[in-house]
């Protein structure tokens, strides 16, 4: 699917349809000496401006959310055409799901996860002694790609 900008598309339009047709999302982290990480999570949103995934707590990135809340995400189709692509660019901060928002943000994940063929996510599956927990990064600015390649925002 061409991801490219029309003319008569908005930044939330292409953004929306970019997010859209994507599982994967490119998180990067850093620690707290600010050394940085970037790893794929599968993931989740709500309104281009909630970004949910599930991670294992000892992982790196997982770690470095706990350290440093701040963090940048990008969404892009990596089997687009040389000359063609576009992406959506996220600054957020990111956050364990606290037990008590669970249930809310766990509705945004297994949408998703419900369609697309994939099984829903108890809160016994990322609290308590489970090794996984829910994340959600929180979107303060959303960026598109114009034909020149400059990021025009979104919101």
């Amino acid at each position: 699917m061409n991801m490219a900008a029309t003319a008569d598309d908005s930044p939330a339009n292409l953004a929306r349809r970019i997010v859209d047709a994507n599982s994967y999302l490119t998180l990067a982290t850093a620690d707290a000496d600010g050394g940085p990480w970037a790893t794929p999570v599968w993931f989740a949103e709500r309104e281009l401006r909630e970004f949910v995934w599930v991670s294992r707590l000892e992982r790196r990135h997982s770690r470095n959310v706990a350290q440093r809340r701040e963090v940048a995400l990008v969404v892009f189709d990596s089997t687009t055409p040389v000359g063609s692509a576009t992406a959506v660019y996220v600054d957020a901060v990111a956050t364990q799901v606290p037990d008590e928002e669970l249930g809310d943000a766990l509705a945004v994940f297994n949408a998703k996860s419900e369609a697309s063929g994939l099984p829903r996510w108890g809160e016994e599956k990322v609290s308590g002694d489970a090794p996984h927990r829910l994340y959600r990064a929180m979107a303060s600015q959303v960026w598109v790609l114009d034909e020149y390649e400059n990021r025009v925002p979104v919101f």
